[in-house]
């Protein structure tokens, strides 16, 4: 007689989440796209009007530490704003439970019982959940604000983000200039190329078809060029 070994069932394995809420990639891609398409449209315009030079350096450099710094200082403002207003709204969580804790449990127990659960299972997870003050706080916020409180988005991370990714796109369409180029085939080349790159890399972080993300962005940046060499051509025939 044979005896057949049976292997247990391996362990489950957990998948894991990327950090989505960390309040550093929407400004640090907003930032970077910002800086590239802004800064070769600026660079662009005065080329149209005066022609590769000095001033094109110039408005090139100008455009990336006022955009840069503008950046950071709005992203900052905003998320420190938005990041008071939830501690505010928090603090009124903290009060209510302190006055109220029998009529915040109900209003806990009638949140799960709307979602589906049983309603004498819904009170006891309310109960349990109620039990310790910090560990229902933090359950009220999540489920009333939709709002972690142990991982609100920090205004510094916000604003650093925003001022190195507004920076290093800005500088693409600079750096021809900056090496002594005589037009603007060089940047626009270069700007295509990050434009597209950066657009497929944002895309596959995102879960979405690299191409399709690399086409958007390029499509958005060279618009927005074609317009401002357009008018900066038309601006410098005028003023000639």
């Amino acid at each position: 007689m044979t005896i057949e070994l049976v292997r247990p069932e391996s362990p489950e394995q957990h998948h894991s989440h990327r950090d989505v809420t960390g309040g550093w990639l929407r400004p640090a891609v907003f930032g970077a796209m910002d800086g590239l398409v802004s800064n070769f449209a600026l660079i662009a315009g005065v080329v149209g009007a005066a022609g590769a030079g000095q001033g094109a350096v110039l408005a090139g450099f100008a455009g990336l530490i006022a955009g840069a710094c503008s950046m950071a200082a709005g992203e900052y403002t905003s998320v420190k704003s938005q990041t008071e207003l939830m501690r505010a709204e928090i603090a009124v969580e903290r009060r209510e439970l302190a006055r109220n804790p029998e009529g915040e449990q109900a209003e806990l127990a009638a949140l799960y019982r709307a979602r589906g659960l049983e309603p004498e299972l819904a009170e006891r997870v309310a109960a349990g959940l109620s039990a310790d003050p910090e560990q229902a706080l933090r359950v009220h916020v999540r489920e009333e604000l939709g709002v972690d409180m142990d991982d609100l988005p920090s205004p510094y991370v916000a604003a650093a983000s925003s001022f190195g990714a507004f920076s290093a796109g800005a500088l693409v369409p600079l750096a021809p200039f900056l090496f002594g180029a005589s037009g603007l085939m060089v940047a626009l080349v270069l700007s295509v190329v990050a434009l597209f790159g950066f657009g497929a890399a944002v895309a596959v972080m995102t879960a979405r078809p690299w191409w399709l993300g690399g086409l958007r962005q390029l499509a958005l940046g060279v618009g927005a060029a074609t317009v401002t060499f357009g008018l900066g051509h038309l601006l410098g025939v005028t003023v000639s």
